[in-house]
């Protein structure tokens, strides 16, 4: 892990500035086209939340300042971002996850099986392993939403950015699903926010 250089960093003013507010999140909800993504999960048996997520973490490992954290006086970079998910149980409660992000599809949807299978066969609210290198995120998939909001912590220096993924809806032919982001004003900004969008649908129109 490296540190930034804040001194030298042109959004230094900003970052401080941010850092004065009780709470200096901000958040917004916007829709991705998921036709590839759903039908390609369709046909190969694939599980379609997997499928969109390994695309969502390509996109925030692309943009640097999603890789950014508060820790102290000081601004963490994380190499590689992983998924902190929700993963429902059958009694419709559900556990955190930690999940280790790779390139390669296959090795992630098998890191995300392993996790998967530990937290339908426990009780445990809290995976064995966390770090602040990761999104929280989650899927409701019940409802298209146009508005979300977090939980906050009081915790004014989190930092981890938290997305939550709406259901689909058809419009004019493409399958569409609400995103939800919430990113920590003091390291990241409106245009590192259109670069993750950009990316993630870009990855999504990619899946065959």
């Amino acid at each position: 892990m490296k540190y930034l250089d804040i001194d030298s960093w042109n959004r230094k003013e900003l970052f401080h500035h941010f850092r004065t507010l009780d709470d200096s999140t901000f958040a917004l909800v916007a829709n991705v086209d998921v036709t590839n993504t759903f039908k390609d999960a369709k046909e190969k048996k694939e599980s379609f939340f997997v499928r969109y997520l390994h695309a969502c973490l390509i996109a925030i490992n692309s943009v640097e300042n999603l890789k950014y954290r508060i820790e102290g006086d000081q601004i963490a970079i994380y190499e590689t971002i992983q998924a902190s998910a929700t993963i429902a149980r059958e009694d419709h409660t559900f556990g955190f996850s930690f999940i280790e992000f790779n390139e390669s599809f296959a090795d992630f949807n098998n890191n995300f099986q392993k996790e998967k299978k530990r937290i339908q066969e426990t009780r445990d609210l809290f995976p064995p392993k966390y770090s602040l290198g990761c999104i929280h995120c989650s899927a409701i998939p019940w409802v298209h939403f146009s508005g979300h909001k977090e939980p906050f912590s009081g915790n004014k220096d989190d930092s981890v950015p938290q997305l939550a993924f709406g259901k689909i809806e058809e419009k004019k032919g493409r399958l569409m699903m609400p995103v939800a982001i919430n990113v920590n004003h003091a390291l990241v900004d409106g245009y590192h926010v259109g670069l993750f969008f950009e990316e993630f649908q870009n990855q999504l129109d990619k899946i065959n």
